[in-house]
């Protein structure tokens, strides 16, 4: 039985001895520091270089390694609901869909994710398979998330947002960690041991999950119910001004399929059997400072993944990726980046005869240069430009432009405005499917689709009030050209993927931190959105693209309260409304989760939690008939450090 597998994994952890170290305590906890030194935290994803979150001109915001503690998450993807740029929805057990500033799909291809500086998209369908990423939550230092446009630095697929996941390094993690999640949605353990040697150090960790099927309004199961194993490693050597990492992992996994995808309207419907999932990576990153201010580093990675969905595709990717970036020394007012990368793909489909990818073997390729300057007009005025020139294998050369203002008024405030152009580039799905597998074709594919384009402007403002309260605004306007519509081919028989829709996006969005007590913390966020899709002139869509629209809700809220009660025990409630969304109708929402943690001694704390605890179950995507109902969830969480 489920509950069997969860006790014992937590008995388990019970059981092991702690002793006081300098693993005993987590990272530096939020509830006792000031919002000065909140604002004091720094960043990279912006900018390339190491700058305060508070002088950041982006709408960027930090879930921290003490925020994903407090709030009880069980993996990398429900750690991301804790931020208010973000949308998350869940689909079914493993299933997510995770956005920015709209265009919530089941193939999310607006958003680029990084662990560590690496891209985890797939040239499959320019998105995240996210029943393959996850890492384990206490060897993250933090998650950086940008709303909005950052292709100039980032590349064509960073249209909507970036999330960079960052973990420790390997000498703040040595001792050993044992932790155990059990409750009545997910099981879950990690073993994780890191030590020292000359000159660094080394972890090494090794986890696994099971989580449960989940149901329909109707309480009919959803066959959704799957297992995991990860394990992985990472190595850290300082030689003076030199910095040299090496990490990995490597994972396997089998989940339930719940419901048919990429088929069209009257195709044959498949009997479906398991997803299985595996795959591995090594990547390698040096980088070394000068004295003069100047930064070098050069990465590499290698990825591969293999996936089979039963009966209808199958799909093995191998991936290489090097770039090179240089952040310059400061030469006067000017603070110069500049970088190149390239990056390859070998993709090997294995097709059935509902569906295909022609050709079922490819090799695809990527290379690019940016270059962005920092230009200081006035000691509060900064005035930022930069350019990157991509090349793909199937729209050729895309440019992505993007210019940024930062005034600072006053001490602790900051507004700034930008202007960019990003696109999402063509992926497999775009061009290669064919529906069924031998013609007669209901769908195939698009020869001549291309780029779609987003063009934005944005403008925020940040202010740090006083040492109790801190808030950031961002409000933006999107415009979206070349987005993907279905029309009849050459002969009227079928019908081709085509760049045949518009949108006009534009939103708000608001969160802010206030500190009531020195032990009691409460962040508040909300955001707005509206959206208007059209066809362009001429076209008649046979996708119904238009209809597929409305996925995004047209407001959030957030409310969350850490109340650190004493040295060993703390309070976390969090609050989430989301508004309904259309076509198909899901109805609004309302989500309290609560957490108890409690700290025996030195090096142990236990935890109890529940999420949604005082609502009726809710869906939060999909159609009626086959979606998930989150139900309400109960967890015991113990964690073991020596």
């Amino acid at each position: 039985m489920a509950s069997s597998r969860w006790i014992s994994t937590i008995a388990a952890a019970v059981l092991m001895p702690a002793a006081g170290s300098a693993l005993a305590n987590d990272a530096l906890d939020l509830a006792s520091m000031s919002l000065e030194e909140l604002s004091g935290l720094r960043v990279t994803t912006v900018s390339l270089r190491s700058e305060r979150l508070a002088d950041a001109p982006a709408a960027v915001f930090v879930i921290t390694a003490d925020d994903i503690r407090h709030s009880g998450a069980a993996s990398l993807v429900e750690a991301l609901r804790l931020a208010p740029n973000l949308h998350v929805s869940q689909q079914s057990a493993f299933g997510y869909v995770v956005t920015a500033r709209g265009f919530a799909s089941n193939s999310g291809n607006k958003m680029l994710v990084l662990i560590d500086g690496r891209s985890v998209y797939t040239p499959f369908f320019s998105g995240i398979f996210w029943d393959a990423q996850d890492v384990p939550l206490p060897s993250i230092e933090r998650i950086e998330v940008i709303s909005g446009p950052a292709g100039t630095l980032w590349g064509t697929n960073a249209v909507n947002g970036v999330i960079n996941v960052i973990t420790r390094r390997a000498d703040e993690t040595k001792g050993t960690l044992l932790e155990g999640h059990g409750g009545t949605l997910r099981q879950q353990g990690l073993a994780q041991y890191g030590a020292g040697f000359a000159g660094g150090a080394w972890r090494i960790y090794g986890m696994g999950m099971h989580v449960e099927n989940t149901e329909t309004r109707r309480g009919s199961a959803i066959d959704d119910a799957g297992h995991k194993a990860q394990v992985g490693f990472r190595a850290d050597w300082d030689r003076g001004v030199d910095q040299l990492t090496l990490q990995g992992d490597a994972y396997r996994g089998r989940r339930g399929q719940p419901a048919p995808g990429m088929l069209v309207a009257g195709a044959a419907r498949p009997v479906l059997g398991n997803v299985t999932f595996n795959g591995g990576n090594l990547q390698a990153r040096w980088s070394r400072s000068f004295a003069d201010g100047g930064r070098l580093q050069l990465q590499a990675q290698y990825d591969r993944t293999e996936r089979v969905i039963d009966p209808t595709l199958s799909e093995t990717l191998d991936i290489g990726d090097i770039q090179l970036q240089y952040a310059l020394p400061v030469l006067g007012r000017h603070a110069l980046v500049a970088g190149a990368e390239y990056r390859y793909a070998d993709d090997r489909v294995g097709n059935s005869s509902f569906i295909a990818i022609l050709p079922a073997d490819k090799k695809l390729h990527w290379a690019s240069l940016f270059v962005q300057d920092t230009l200081a007009l006035t000691p509060a005025l900064n005035l930022t430009a930069g350019l990157r020139m991509e090349r793909n294998s199937y729209t050729g050369n895309e440019f992505l432009p993007s210019v940024r203002m930062a005034w600072q008024p006053g001490k602790g405030s900051l507004v700034w405005g930008a202007v960019s152009r990003t696109v999402r580039a063509p992926s497999r799905l775009d061009r290669d499917l064919f529906i069924p597998a031998i013609p007669p074709y209901q769908l195939a594919g698009g020869p001549n689709f291309e780029s779609e384009v987003a063009r934005f402007i944005e403008l925020g403002f940040r202010r740090q009030v006083d040492n109790r309260f801190s808030y950031s605004v961002n409000a933006y306007r999107a415009l979206y050209d070349r987005l993907l519509t279905a029309e009849l081919g050459p002969t009227r028989r079928f019908v081709l993927w085509s760049n045949g829709m518009r949108a006009a996006t534009r939103g708000v969005e608001v969160w802010g931190q206030y500190l009531a007590s020195p032990n009691w913390r409460i962040t508040m966020a909300a955001t707005g959105f509206h959206s208007r899709f059209r066809l362009a002139p001429g076209v008649t869509d046979f996708n119904r693209s238009l209809r597929q629209q409305g996925h995004d809700p047209r407001h959030t809220l957030m409310l969350r309260a850490a109340w650190q009660i004493d040295a060993k025990r703390e309070l976390d409630l969090s609050f989430r409304h989301v508004g309904k969304l259309t076509t198909p109708e899901v109805p609004n929402y309302e989500a309290v989760d609560l957490r108890f943690a409690w700290r025996p001694r030195a090096g142990l704390e236990v935890a109890v939690g529940g999420t949604n605890l005082f609502g009726p179950s809710h869906a939060e995507f999909y159609e009626e008939a086959t979606r998930t109902q989150i139900e309400r969830g109960i967890y015991m969480k113990v964690t073991s450090r020596f």
